[in-house]
């Protein structure tokens, strides 16, 4: 019979637990040293593939723009030629593009090996504003989308720039509503919003029309808020006021004319308790 002393017990168990604890850290050592090794490797890769033909951008795929030319993106978000879809940086591109009066937002996405694909969504032109210029009582036409950003001067389509920019702006002019008789003194600044207060009341009126009579409006005179003026397709004159109670006024205006067909040459619905039409 043989007996063991507490006190070797203890040395004992507290040698086992250091070896473990010396097994533990080698084992974390190794596995971060692994994870690190994996890493730089995948770095060099990294950098060696960037640096070969393997992934140059072979082709830019552009969807959704039609008021911008290719010319015109290439310029907005210029890729060097022989760049790498890894080296691309997406949100740069990104922003480039969506500083453009024209564009609401941009999205850029690689598609391996070598295709770059921008998905643009366009702001569409809500109006066209005749500015007073000053020189003569002429007016400069000016392009506006329906959120008040102001999108271009229109040029003349004969000219070198008007030769140059999208045909599609100029059957978007075509078909636009008119704001007319702005009050001298406004300065449009391309890709800012509109701070004009009768603009702005034009636009809010015919953006928060919802029935048939959107279609009709044609021209809007916005000399100043309180004396906005529709005129219609069909020639009819509409004193509409501010922007307030739209709902209401244009339920009025679509009674008088449907309880009066073609007889309607004005109608006033500024004071929307009291309104007054006029016969042809």
């Amino acid at each position: 019979m043989s007996s063991v002393r507490v006190g070797d017990i203890g040395r004992a168990e507290r040698a086992r637990q250091q070896n473990e604890r010396r097994v533990r850290a080698r084992r974390r050592f190794l596995i971060v040293a692994a994870v690190v090794v994996v890493a730089l490797l995948l770095v060099i890769a990294g950098l060696a593939l960037s640096r070969t033909s393997a992934f140059a951008v072979q082709s830019v795929e552009v969807k959704g723009a039609t008021h911008l030319t290719e010319s015109d993106i290439a310029a907005l978000a210029p890729v060097p030629e022989g760049t790498s879809l890894l080296e691309v940086d997406a949100g740069a591109i990104e922003r480039g593009i969506e500083r453009d009066a024209w564009v609401e937002d941009a999205r850029v996405s690689k598609q391996f090996p070598g295709t770059l694909v921008i998905d643009i969504t366009e702001r569409e032109i809500g109006a066209v504003v005749e500015i007073a210029t000053g020189d003569s009582n002429a007016v400069q036409a000016w392009a506006i989308a329906s959120d008040g950003m102001w999108l271009m001067a229109i040029p003349d389509p004969d000219s070198e720039v008007g030769q140059a920019i999208s045909p599609t702006i100029y059957e978007d002019v075509a078909a636009a509503l008119l704001i007319t008789d702005v009050p001298y003194g406004l300065v449009p600044e391309m890709g800012t919003h509109c701070a004009d207060g009768n603009v702005n009341n034009a636009l809010d009126i015919v953006n928060g029309l919802t029935t048939e009579l959107a279609d009709q409006v044609k021209i809007v005179s916005a000399t100043d808020a309180e004396s906005t003026l529709l005129t219609l397709e069909g020639g009819v004159e509409i004193a509409f006021g501010t922007a307030e109670d739209i709902r209401d006024k244009e339920r009025i205006c679509l009674e008088i004319m449907e309880q009066n067909p073609g007889a309607v040459a004005y109608i006033n619905v500024r004071v929307v308790d009291a309104p007054t039409w006029r016969a042809v």
